[in-house]
């Protein structure tokens, strides 16, 4: 029996408005949401958020509260048939919720075909998505919605919610557990509150009642207790990663020593840190950022390919999600520590900032204004500019700096073969100029 129940966060899942943890700015009394949904006049919304924060509970709780037909529809396996199919079963009962979970995975296509029946007021939408709407849905249907945005709940949100399911739950609240500690759950699930609850659950399940104490003995009490700790949630979870805090401390040591592993050269190293964020449940746009950056900062001209394979790696990691797009993130963070070295283009941008802070706004030469006015040309603005095309190897060697900054090199190619290819190229147009 007990194996056909469904999990702990489905069970604990609540009906009103009055049951929901955390989301007070848009579920608490006065609340523009609670308003909304009290009198009856519920729009069409996109709840964003991070994953476990009550998108999906809200929606039912709409549901309910309104006694009104609900289809949910899941992005990732439905397609244009399933939503025209979902729209016409809420045209001949005239009204119905759609609620369609992570939203931005829908194409334009198939988002343009949820239009018409929001416009009409023949489906009232809520899409769910954990990305940002004004990127990922396109605008006339963000138009027609009210964006509302749920916050990552709180420590204390996550700790009522593990006394809530202690006390309310049907199997929980038959046995005696004593919560000891709860970093280790907070920590792991990330403020997700389903993640939360199913890893309690699977923690209650997997411990042994304790002995009772001689407390208990002497005082004739209630017999064994179930002891949970930090220690024992790590050892079940599996979760070998010293309690990762996408927020804290850690979060930001372990990104420093990804980034160093993979700048060092190191492709071991930066494999493990970066499975310690994976397992971590660490941002995937996070990790993919941050190598868009380092392509450029630390490698550079050194391999131009660097970039391009980042930049591929960052669009395919936000296609695919996890746990799929550890694959991609491995392949990128491999071919990155493994590739030349260059911080030149970095150091480059860093010195002409520096010369534009220490001189401010010097003219630009006469030479190379834009001279679009017979005034400007009068003035002098493009006079005796040389067209680099028309001169032998597509040069010409005149100054393209202000006179004050006449000479200056900012840019010093790094010490590897394509950065040495790019000196000698240089050296060969400028000559001792630049001193390539």
């Amino acid at each position: 029996m007990k194996n056909t129940l469904p999990p702990l966060a489905e069970r604990m899942r609540p009906e009103t408005l009055d049951d929901l943890v955390g989301q007070d700015h848009l579920a608490g009394k006065g609340s523009i949401l609670r308003t909304a949904i009290e009198q009856g006049k519920v729009p069409s919304m996109i709840l964003w958020g991070p994953p476990g924060t009550g998108k999906t509970t809200i929606a039912n709780i709409i549901a309910h509260t309104l006694q009104a037909p609900f289809f949910t529809l899941s992005a990732i396996s439905s397609g244009v048939k399933d939503v025209r199919e979902a729209i016409d079963t809420a045209r001949q009962i005239q009204k119905g919720i759609l609620f369609i979970d992570e939203i931005h995975r829908f194409n334009k296509g198939q988002q343009d075909a949820l239009l018409g029946a929001v416009e009409k007021g023949i489906v009232t939408l809520i899409g769910a998505t954990t990305e940002n709407p004004s990127f990922e849905v396109n605008s006339a249907l963000l138009s027609r919605c009210q964006v509302y945005v749920l916050k990552s709940l709180e420590e204390k949100d996550l700790i009522r919610l593990l006394r809530l399911a202690m006390e309310r739950d049907e199997v929980l609240s038959q046995k005696k557990i004593e919560l000891q500690e709860t970093e280790a759950l907070i920590n792991i699930s990330g403020g997700d509150a389903r993640k939360l609850l199913n890893l309690f659950e699977l923690v209650v399940d997997s411990l042994p009642p304790a002995l009772p104490t001689s407390r208990d003995k002497l005082s004739g009490g209630g017999g064994e207790a179930i002891l949970i700790t930090d220690e024992q949630v790590m050892s079940i979870a599996q979760q070998r990663i010293a309690l990762y805090d996408k927020k804290g401390e850690q979060h930001y040591d372990i990104i420093s020593a990804f980034i160093k592993s993979v700048r060092g050269s190191d492709p071991n190293a930066a494999v493990y840190w970066l499975a310690r964020m994976i397992e971590g449940g660490e941002d995937v746009k996070f990790i993919a950022r941050r190598l868009v950056i380092l392509a450029s900062e630390d490698i550079g001209n050194a391999n131009p390919t660097a970039l391009v394979m980042a930049n591929a790696t960052f669009d395919a990691v936000n296609k695919i999600g996890y746990p799929e797009s550890r694959i991609i993130l491995s392949q990128c963070a491999v071919y990155l520590a493994a590739s030349a070295k260059s911080n030149a283009s970095y150091m480059a941008i860093d010195a002409a900032l520096a010369a534009v802070r220490q001189h401010g706004d010097l003219p630009v030469p006469l030479h190379i204004r834009n001279a679009p006015t017979k005034l400007m040309k009068n003035m002098g603005y493009g006079k005796d500019y040389q067209y680099a095309h028309s001169y032998e190897k597509n040069f010409s060697a005149q100054e393209y700096l202000p006179a004050e900054l006449a000479g200056s090199k900012f840019y010093d190619p790094g010490r590897n073969a394509r950065e040495e290819e790019l000196r000698r190229f240089l050296k060969g147009l400028w000559g001792e100029k630049y001193g390539y």
